[in-house]
């Protein structure tokens, strides 16, 4: 299960995060990252830099954090982390991907390779994180086990595989609906998990 790290904290707590990661989310889009500075996010969310420091060492830690939350609540809205691996919501997870990618990715610049780079070691954690905990729940196929291949390794070679296909998605030109997509690139993810899916 993906963490939920918020839960057990305090209200107010909670209101001083939220408020620094609203005003960390407008400056991206403003300013974009490698142009701000923990200043900035001090003076758009109205508190002191001890404030700031109290809850992240810097802006580094910010953006991994916010980064993390941004994706777990795209990740909670389709109850991806409350489900089963079918290839269906493997489906839909790799949508998730793409569409996080796109909306990351439109709001900086692609220059700006601190930014990527983090985003990516995130979202793929997190991949990595929920896929494993599907895999716990499955029958690996006596394939996978005279392979010795682990749940470990199949979430790592899947996790690396969607987020690059999310990306390649974002990027490149003329790349079809994200549905069509999904549906085209389903067999190469699916084989990470041994299973053979018919090419859309």
């Amino acid at each position: 299960m993906l963490p939920k790290e918020n839960e057990k904290l305090d209200p107010r707590v909670k209101r001083t995060r939220l408020g620094i990661e609203q005003a960390f989310i407008k400056l991206v889009r403003e300013k974009g990252f490698s142009n701000m500075s923990v200043q900035d996010v001090t003076e758009q969310a109205g508190i002191n830099r001890a404030t700031f420091y109290a809850h992240y060492s810097d802006k580094y830690a910010l953006l991994d954090h916010a980064i993390g939350q941004s994706f777990r609540q795209e990740i909670d809205k389709r109850m991806l982390n409350a489900c089963h691996f079918t290839p269906d919501n493997l489906r839909s997870l790799v949508m998730a991907v793409c569409e996080f990618v796109d909306e990351v990715h439109g709001h900086c610049a692609a220059t700006e390779q601190q930014f990527q780079a983090l985003v990516e070691a995130q979202v793929r954690c997190q991949i990595h994180e929920l896929l494993s905990h599907w895999l716990e729940k499955m029958d690996l196929g006596e394939n996978l086990r005279t392979a010795r291949i682990t749940p470990e390794r199949i979430a790592t070679a899947a996790s690396w595989a969607i987020y690059g296909l999310a990306v390649e998605w974002n990027h490149a030109k003329g790349m079809p609906p994200i549905e069509q997509y999904a549906d085209e690139v389903m067999p190469l993810v699916s084989a990470s998990f041994g299973l053979r899916l018919e090419l859309a």
